[in-house]
């Protein structure tokens, strides 16, 4: 299946995002933390702990600090009683948006979100405003490779599908609790990813042009701002063209 630029994504990135790498790791902690306090502390039997932990080391989080993260979440020692919440809204140029949080307060963690909405011309919409809008899918990355290859490889190991964009890049989609069975699979097989997520895939694409490009941009970085706000999705799709008038 062929795809567009990687600029399209579905989560917002951008090299500004290393500027915040403390508190990248405050909040990649936080989920490891939970995932192992729900799931266990073994990567291999918990899919949501597996997928923090790829997180963790594809932002170069160490070893000893991953592990302290697990065993606290499996000893049971961390008092904050942690909840995942899921909010949705739009934004400019009504693109649909998620935003998954780890709170606990909530009406905290509700009232940043909505001020982030409000500030930059989007509404906090009501449980399932977007939500079908998006399915939840493992992503692995390549950013460039060998598309026969790696679609032979994924497709065996029990990959949903194969995108390659045009610039080259190439993104396989699995059922998100296989993810890193696939991504372990592919690695057997010589291919290593640049990177490996949970994400949720919209299903409908809302295109932006040079005016609302810069608006949803500044609402995912308020969001991403929130100390509570763990992953931003949308399904803001950004052409090349006014990309680069940015």
């Amino acid at each position: 299946m062929a795809g567009h630029s990687k600029w399209a994504n579905t989560r917002h990135r951008k090299a500004a995002q290393d500027a915040k790498r403390g508190k990248i790791f405050t909040k990649i902690i936080r989920e490891l933390v939970t995932a192992a306090k729900l799931g266990g502390g073994d990567p291999d039997a918990n899919p949501r702990l597996r997928a923090a932990v790829d997180k963790a080391l594809a932002n170069n989080m160490t070893r000893d600090t991953l592990n302290r993260a697990i065993a606290r979440g499996v000893g049971g020692d961390d008092d904050a009683n942690m909840e995942t919440i899921i909010y949705e809204g739009y934004g400019p140029g009504g693109t649909a948006i998620m935003i998954e949080c780890l709170s606990d307060n909530r009406n905290r963690t509700v009232a940043e979100v909505r001020h982030a909405f409000s500030k930059c011309g989007g509404n906090l919409g009501t449980d399932g405003s977007v939500a079908y809008l998006f399915s939840k899918k493992g992503v692995i990355s390549f950013e460039k490779g060998d598309e026969d290859t790696i679609m032979e490889a994924a497709l065996e190991a029990g990959a949903e599908d194969v995108v390659t964009y045009d610039d080259g890049a190439i993104d396989v989609y699995t059922a998100w609790e296989e993810m890193g069975k696939v991504r372990d699979a592919l690695e057997a097989a010589g291919l290593k990813a640049d990177s490996a997520e949970v994400s949720m895939i919209p299903s409908t694409k809302a295109d932006m042009d040079a005016e609302t490009a810069p608006k949803l941009l500044r609402l995912i970085d308020m969001l991403e701002d929130c100390d509570d706000v763990q992953e931003v999705y949308h399904n803001g799709e950004i052409s090349d063209e006014v990309a680069a008038a940015l």
